[in-house]
């Protein structure tokens, strides 16, 4: 017989649509001006994404402003196609880091455990300094959030984590 969690994990749904917003004040800017840019993170979650069998809806970038981050997350869950928001960027401890800010402001249930993983496992890879990063996640309107830092390392290790139990998560917050 299988544990809750296994039915759970089971009966949530095997594809989801994600929304990716990348926080970064310089790429903003560029993008703005129409200048190239790059998003060495944003594509890596992209890959991660699609490389697990989900769809990427969408990507946006904004900058390091707690209202305009807010804005595009109160957007995104509104939105009938998107299941999952990952934001990359703004999780650190600088004056201008506000991601967590603005994904706290709008949870209606936050994940503490994943920052608590998070970190766990980041200390294995970058020692102590892994307490300066403030990764989260949570629930909105039935969507789950992932703030993840701005560095590949951290947008690969955060996904790693939580990957696997997006159907378990997505079908007992719409439950």
């Amino acid at each position: 017989m299988a544990t809750p969690h296994e039915e759970h994990r089971r009966l949530g749904p095997r594809q989801v649509n994600f929304a990716i917003i990348t926080v970064s004040t310089s790429r903003h800017r560029l993008q703005t001006e129409g200048k190239p840019y790059t998003d060495e993170s944003g594509d890596l979650a992209s890959s991660i994404i699609k490389g697990a069998g989900h769809n990427v809806a969408l990507r946006l970038v904004v900058g390091d402003d707690e209202s305009m981050i807010r804005r595009a997350l109160d957007s995104l869950i509104h939105r009938p196609d998107v299941d999952v928001i990952v934001t990359i960027g703004g999780t650190g401890l600088a004056k201008t880091d506000v991601t967590i800010e603005a994904v706290r402001s709008i949870l209606e249930k936050e994940i503490e455990g994943f920052g608590e993983l998070f970190r766990y496992v980041s200390y294995s890879r970058v020692g102590a300094g892994a307490i300066l990063s403030r990764a989260t996640a949570g629930i909105a309107n039935g969507k789950l959030i992932i703030a993840l830092p701005g560095s590949p390392d951290g947008v690969r290790t955060g996904l790693e984590l939580i990957m696997g139990e997006i159907p378990h998560i997505l079908y007992v917050a719409r439950g």
